[in-house]
């Protein structure tokens, strides 16, 4: 059988491969394709896909104005709209344009696959149930000082401690104080996960 497809739009690359790690390690025989924005989705991405995982936060043309572009383009393949700002206008409009479901960026991984796996399914009223999710259940967002949040500001843009430091004008020594308090207070072991967990925590958008 031929896995199934999923294609994640989202415009931080820390991001995307948290997250495909996520849907990789919690699904069965799945296939994650990557794109940064929704004019690269268009251009490289030829066959219709199983569903689309979208984030409504995106430069250029955002994942709001998208949906209808994709319902178009590929009118039987389910998007699931991802976002921090899970506010109730903007699951609102996000159901009113054609998502199938909308899911929390402070979700655990559990809850979106859930999710992610309920839409497949084709299990009635996945969007709905989703919907009702607000920052209530989200994680807590973890307490950070002033330069932590510098220093996690410039991890999410891929930044090696050498780069940090000269920006911050701190030693290297410091900035890898820094990054490893980060990386406790957020709960990962790597760099590569700063990215997810930051959103998860509403820490960044």
């Amino acid at each position: 059988m031929p896995p199934t497809s999923i294609l994640l739009i989202d415009d931080h690359a820390l991001f995307r491969s948290g997250m495909r790690l996520v849907l990789l390690a919690g699904m069965v025989n799945v296939e994650v394709l990557e794109a940064a924005s929704l004019e690269q989705a268009v251009r490289t991405v030829t066959s219709p896909p199983a569903l689309v995982l979208l984030d409504i936060q995106l430069q250029g043309v955002n994942g709001l104005e998208g949906l209808g572009l994709f319902k178009q383009r590929w009118p039987g393949v389910p998007l699931v709209m991802l976002s921090s700002a899970a506010e109730p206008e903007t699951i609102r409009l996000a159901l009113s344009r054609g998502a199938a479901a909308f899911v929390s960026k402070a979700d655990t991984a559990e809850k979106i696959i859930k999710v992610i796996e309920q839409v497949l399914s084709g299990v009635p009223d996945a969007s709905a149930g989703m919907a009702r999710n607000t920052p209530a259940n989200a994680t807590p967002r973890p307490r950070l000082t002033p330069r932590q949040c510098e220093v996690l500001d410039l991890l999410c843009e891929g930044l090696s401690n050498k780069v940090i430091a000269r920006r911050l004008e701190l030693s290297e020594f410091t900035v890898r104080g820094h990054v490893q308090a980060v990386l406790g207070l957020l709960g990962v072991s790597s760099r590569s996960q700063v990215m997810f967990a930051a959103r998860r925590s509403g820490l960044i958008g």
